[in-house]
């Protein structure tokens, strides 16, 4: 909820920049506005996907304002470090896109593309090495035992069902994931601004093979999908159209090879064998003949580490700085080389532009990227510090370091809620997603993060205190309030006050276990274990003063509903369309949107294929030799509106070609009719 202030206006927007301050305006208070914001980004990022001229840069625009309008007053339920990747990836696709909104066609590759998206790549770089380096000066001795998987996949928040299998895995391999988890996250990136394009290619597939044992054993919603797209920035457009079938045969190689060639195999092979060196030297990786499986611990100390991290850290500024220029210096070149006056002022004043965004960006970036080491943070110029201030509230860049500690040692903590008519008999209430009934076994729900079922996971790792939307949620169950049941459970027939609400609630604390598998191999009858720790919430009811206490010290009580006509058109509108998505859960409704963009996508490409050839086709048979059949296939795909800049220059060609063939054919065919 907004909180007015005695600011005008724009002070307000210019501290809380949301979108949401013009609610009232509309006759919209704050949770209409937001369901406001999520439909018009639903519809915008949809149209994006299926028609290609809005993927442009003020539609991205769009869309990282309309998210940034709800991180602003999502409080704890937006506060994800997924969200701020969001945020920071959603304002760097508006620098990368193309502004050509009023064009119906995409526009060439632009001279300075590669500065912008090599942002991206930067991005990547400190998402990936933050979060290898904080699981190390987080002092978690699971992840300095190397144990830190025997626990993960059932301690996280949405364990898939895969994970359950993943966690039987012997002791020693979960170990051995450990050691490979620190090399792919914090050395392989390194190799991200490599002169070498097999280099990059080998970081690349190492950090989508992360990104998918992620998603398969975990329900981590957007995240992993988001950076297996940042990782697109570390590929070139030729090892793009293999994938698509449409790359072009390269020479083939000289022998013998040139100095240059022998060289870069050389560095390459040099490369890979630092890494299993390293590796075997900082983890004492040995295998073990007699065990028959791979013996490893951690063999340097948090010391060294902290040593290591305050040597390489402002080498590493270094290292992208010098990367950042040679990008700067390479499209610099290419906009001289651009022919026409004018078209090279052109290319030159956008070079100019972005460049200085690009410098910007990575400039600010700075500050948050060295949060990793702080003497390393205070050694930055104080005006970067300055400029990162000014900035902050539109979280254009963020730190990052994710899995910085494993919580749930002994067992992962669990919420129960409880609910009762007379206090004595209690029935638990299941939430759709998060642990609760032991049978159950875990969902798949990525890439829809159901927020309430991550804030109760976050909520048992301490006291109720520290959650205050808790007793909220609480006294809204009390009051039967269906906004909030349907969080917990969109077919009423599974909650079991959907007749009447509870007139006692109270919350239990649980410690669950994954189930071992039977002696002979089997799969057990149940999914966990589970064992009463105490009393979470105390039993509060209706009227309950330390209930009215809780509301009113955290400020929980309802609001008095926004006066508005009982006909205003835009919050009956916004009533309407909740009622008819309320019977379906998010994971269907974003599947759906997938799998419809997918299939309009597939039938356009199907019906261009078809238009394409069918012109071709009846120009082949057709009694007129004069006509080539590059001509009819031009014009055919003209009729069609169908021509790309490419395929006009081709068959522009054919066109040529099929002139000079025209003659020879007219006279065959005359010498055919004598």
């Amino acid at each position: 909820m907004l909180r007015v202030s005695g600011k005008s206006f724009w002070e307000q927007l210019r501290d809380s920049p949301t979108l949401l301050w013009f609610g009232p305006r509309l006759g919209l208070d704050t949770e209409l506005g937001m369901e406001l914001l999520c439909l018009l980004g639903v519809l915008t990022s949809f149209g994006a996907l299926v028609l290609e001229p809005l993927r442009d840069s003020l539609v991205f625009l769009l869309l990282w304002v309309l998210y940034l309008s709800l991180y602003q007053v999502g409080q704890v339920f937006l506060y994800f470090q997924w969200d701020s990747l969001l945020l920071e990836t959603g304002f760097l696709a508006v620098l990368v896109a193309p502004l050509h909104l009023l064009k119906w066609r995409s526009t060439a590759w632009r001279p300075h593309d590669s500065i912008t998206f090599w942002l991206m790549r930067w991005l990547l770089f400190r998402l990936m090495f933050a979060s290898g380096v904080v699981k190390l000066t987080s002092r978690c001795p699971t992840w300095w035992g190397l144990t830190a998987m025997t626990y993960h996949y059932e301690t996280q928040c949405i364990p898939t069902p895969a994970a359950w299998f993943a966690h039987q895995l012997p002791v020693w391999f979960q170990k051995f994931s450990v050691v490979a988890t620190y090399v792919i996250e914090i050395a392989v990136p390194l190799l991200f601004f490599s002169p070498i394009r097999r280099l990059r290619l080998f970081a690349f597939y190492c950090q989508v093979l992360l990104q998918l044992l992620i998603i398969i054993t975990g329900n981590y919603n957007f995240f992993n999908l988001l950076t297996i797209v940042l990782c697109f920035s570390l590929l070139d457009d030729e090892h793009v159209g293999l994938w698509l079938g449409r790359s072009k045969r390269r020479p083939a190689s000289a022998w013998p090879p040139s100095l240059l060639s022998v060289l870069s195999t050389l560095l390459e092979l040099t490369v890979y064998g630092l890494f299993i060196y390293w590796s075997i030297q900082d983890f004492s990786l040995r295998f073990s003949w007699e065990k028959q499986l791979i013996e490893s611990k951690t063999a340097f100390t948090y010391h060294d580490f902290i040593q290591w991290l305050k040597l390489v850290t402002l080498p590493l500024v270094g290292l992208g700085l010098f990367s950042l220029a040679w990008e700067i210096l390479s499209a610099m070149y290419r906009c001289a080389c651009v022919r026409g006056f004018s078209w090279k002022l052109w290319a030159t004043l956008q070079w100019a532009v972005f460049t200085a965004a690009a410098a910007g960006m990575f400039a600010v970036s700075l500050v948050p990227f060295t949060y990793i080491e702080y003497e390393s943070n205070g050694k930055l110029w104080p005006s970067i510090h300055q400029m990162f201030g000014a900035v902050d509230r539109y979280q254009l860049v963020n730190s990052y370091g994710l899995f910085r500690r494993m919580t749930g040692v002994g067992g992962r903590p669990e919420v129960v809620v409880e609910g009762s008519y007379d206090k004595e008999k209690w029935t638990e209430i299941e939430f759709m997603y998060k642990p609760g009934n032991i049978s159950a076994g875990p969902p798949v729900v990525a890439p829809h993060q159901p927020r309430l079922d991550w804030q109760m996971w976050f909520a048992a790792l301490g006291d109720h205190a520290h959650s205050p939307w808790f007793t909220s949620f609480v006294y809204r169950l009390l009051r039967g309030k269906k906004e909030v049941i349907h969080l917990v459970q969109v077919d009423e027939t599974k909650y079991p006050f959907s007749s009447q609400p509870p007139a006692y609630i109270r919350a239990q604390l649980y410690k669950y276990w994954f189930t071992e598998s039977t002696k002979d191999g089997g799969f057990p009858r149940q999914w966990w274990r589970r064992q009463r720790v105490g009393e979470f919430y105390p039993t509060v009811f209706l009227g309950d003063p330390n209930l009215e206490a809780m509301l009113n010290q955290y400020g929980l009580k309802d609001k008095a509903p926004l006066k508005r006509p009982m006909d205003a058109f835009l919050p009956t509108t916004l009533q309407f369309i909740r009622e008819l998505s309320r019977p379906y859960t998010g994971p269907a409704v974003v599947w759906s949107l997938y799998l419809t963009a997918a299939t309009i996508c597939l039938l356009r490409a199907l019906s261009s294929r078809t238009l394409g050839s069918a012109p071709s086709s009846r120009h082949k048979g057709s009694k007129r030799p004069d006509v080539a059949e590059g001509d009819g296939d031009h014009a055919g795909s003209e009729k069609n509106g169908q021509v790309r800049k490419k395929e006009a220059e081709e068959r522009v060609e054919g066109r040529a070609r099929g002139a000079g063939d025209a003659p020879s054919d007219s006279l065959r065919s005359t010498k055919k009719k004598k």
